[in-house]
């Protein structure tokens, strides 16, 4: 994607379910949960890169040892920088404790991290301030064990104010106005509550404090807790928690929004939001890894007792479809099928668009996160040729010298790499006219291949603001001085704010957007934005299920190729010397290439939850009255 655009978050969860001894036994380490973190966090680095945390929990601890150990970085490399703190705390103690070496029980009574269950965080900081307060995991500590609540997730929800002001009438007080600590302390509240009502019983029963602890923990009912908790969320998430004592959970949002996928065998229980994390780390098959159903969660308690509980009921599924096209990682079997499957569906618009001239086109992809689609994108093209070098021989079979023929069947697609993004630079100068130019020079080209009678074809994910595709791209190939540029996204056109997770939180940022504004204009009915924006006013007080998004009339006069070329203008200026032409995937197609997640609302308007449209007709209002905040 040549836009930034950035994600939150990542999440990885593992439960050891045995002792501490068998991993080192069988695997040579009782730090085996520790290395396989390091892993699964580092193998889902591409959800997140400002932030990253680690907590862990040990069982079966007696009183006044630590038993919870957490770490957080917002370093420049987070992940790497939260092992190294971990592994110069474990050399520090091997080094004055040679004993702990070879006995795992010393190990985990001292020697901080190594607990049975571990929870990984890497996050994009999409809001809030960036600093380690706003990492996760979140940590609501307490002196009943059973209470100390450790809590990450992959999640925003559209309710924040609601939710806030559900817990302040609970009577808490909450430190920090943000959907997480929101989220926590709603859990947390029933989490006591449920503590409180289970001691009660076994007092009657005539349990001592003491001899109740153990037994809380084996009467706790993380699904009913969750069910209270979560009665009122309006979101896109997938959270995972543990609880002191040793249970855990995680849980994903009743659409589906959010990715979540678990393994479990007799020695763990593993959760990621990629599969091939799981795959890749624990050496297991595609379809040993599940997805776990929208609405349920997957619990382990204490005992290792694994179970899958419905939490809410599930609505009509509509997982995010940007996860496929760019932001989990193509190695997933699935995904990489998908990506290719856009690129070849995209394909009959662009050789529509180049007139069918193959041998004049050069074909490309900027960035890398394209290449998939690239290469289902070049298969079709070499489809076409095939079909008309049979074409070619079948109709002259008798006169074709075979010189002809090696000329007809040597004819192929030319592929070109024609930008590489310089990693080192960066555009560290904020003052408007600085930054520009420094923009323009964060990819390199290739000189020498490109001829004047060329159409440069080249194709991204998506195209979100074109702010790198004005200030950079089309700047760089008009310099290769080709006929035409065609600029292909195998995404649709992204219309609308997302506020499940992706940082699209206004309008204005949107170049589709702007460009029905511009169409608007062009055409003399401009009025309808202000039409728009009376009956976006007149929701504000709407409960969330009443409120509609108005916002769609602002695209219904104009076709998708009308917005499209209107695109091309907006990106385009006087300097660049070539057409310009920039082709989006189709809504159906996308639902083609990728028909389990068909999450669009980003395209369409057609938000999955009540809250969604709420979100719209507040950036849309805070788009016309000039309101920079943020619609969520």
């Amino acid at each position: 994607m040549s836009d930034a655009l950035k994600h939150e978050c990542g999440i990885a969860f593992i439960r050891l379910l045995k002792p501490l001894s068998y991993y080192k036994n069988k695997y040579g380490t009782a730090f085996y949960g520790v290395n396989k973190m390091y892993l699964m966090m580092e193998k889902q680095h591409n959800r997140g890169q400002d932030g990253a945390g680690f907590a862990s929990i040990k069982l079966d601890t007696a009183p006044g040892e630590r038993y919870i150990s957490r770490v957080r970085s917002v370093a420049q490399q987070p992940i790497q920088d939260i092992f190294a703190q971990i592994n110069e705390r474990i050399n520090k103690e091997f080094l004055e404790h040679p004993e702990y070496t070879s006995n795992v029980d010393l190990q985990k009574k001292h020697i901080p991290y190594i607990g049975e269950l571990l929870l990984g965080h890497v996050r994009y900081g999409t809001f809030g301030k960036n600093s380690v307060e706003s990492v996760h995991p979140f940590l609501r500590q307490n002196n009943w064990m059973h209470r100390n609540l450790i809590l990450a997730g992959n999640f925003n929800m559209t309710n924040v104010k609601e939710l806030f002001e559900n817990i302040v009438e609970l009577g808490q007080h909450p430190k920090e106005y943000t959907d997480t600590i929101t989220i926590m302390e709603k859990i947390g509240h029933f989490l006591d509550d449920a503590v409180s009502k289970i001691y009660k019983d076994l007092k009657k029963e005539g349990y001592s404090k003491r001899e109740s602890s153990p037994l809380i923990a084996e009467r706790l009912k993380v699904a009913k807790i969750l069910r209270k908790a979560a009665k009122n969320w309006d979101g896109g998430y997938a959270m995972a928690g543990m609880i002191g004592h040793g249970d855990s959970f995680v849980l994903r949002d009743p659409a589906g929004i959010r990715p979540t996928y678990y393994y479990k065998d007799d020695e763990i229980v593993v959760v990621a939001s990629e599969r091939p994390v799981i795959q890749t780390v624990f050496n297991v098959a595609f379809d040993d890894v599940k997805e776990l159903d929208p609405g349920h969660a997957i619990i382990t308690k204490k005992s290792g007792q694994v179970s899958i509980k419905r939490i809410l009921r599930p609505l009509e599924r509509k997982a995010c479809s940007f996860e496929r096209i760019y932001f989990s990682r193509g190695s997933d079997a699935e995904i990489y099928k998908e990506r290719k499957l856009l690129g070849k569906l995209i394909m009959p618009k662009v050789l529509k668009s180049i007139d069918y001239d193959i041998m004049n086109s050069v074909f490309s992809f900027i960035p890398n996160t394209a290449e998939t689609s690239f290469f289902g994108m070049i298969e079709t093209v070499e489809d076409f040729l095939n079909k008309k070098k049979t074409e070619a021989i079948l109709k002259g079979k008798r006169s074709l010298s075979p010189e002809k023929v090696t000329e007809v069947l040597s004819q192929r697609p030319r592929i070109e790499k024609i930008a590489i993004k310089d990693v080192k630079l960066r555009t560290f100068i904020t003052e408007d006219s600085s930054r520009d130019d420094l923009v323009a020079h964060v990819y390199d080209i290739t000189y020498g291949v490109i001829k004047p009678t060329d159409n440069l074809v080249i194709i991204d994910d998506s195209i979100v603001r074109g702010t790198t595709l004005k200030m950079s791209i089309l700047k760089m190939l008009d310099r290769l001085n080709p006929k035409k540029i065609i600029v292909v996204s195998s995404a649709p056109q992204i219309r609308y704010p997302d506020c499940y997770g992706i940082d699209m939180a206004n309008l204005e940022s949107l170049v589709a957007f702007r460009a029905a504004l511009a169409l608007l204009k062009d055409v003399g009915n401009y009025g309808i934005v202000d039409n728009v924006y009376k009956k976006c006013k007149a929701q504000i007080n709407l409960v969330d299920s009443e409120v509609q998004n108005f916002v769609k009339e602002l695209y219904e006069p104009f076709t998708d190729d009308e917005i499209s070329d209107k695109i091309a203008v907006l990106l385009s200026n006087e300097t660049i010397k070539a057409e310009v032409k920039i082709i989006f995937q189709t809504v159906s197609n996308l639902h083609k290439a990728c028909p389990k997640n068909l999450g669009d609302w980003y395209f369409t308007g057609d938000y999955p939850t009540s809250g969604g449209n709420r979100v719209v007709n507040r950036a849309f209002i805070n788009f016309y009255e000039g309101n920079k905040e943020r619609a969520y």
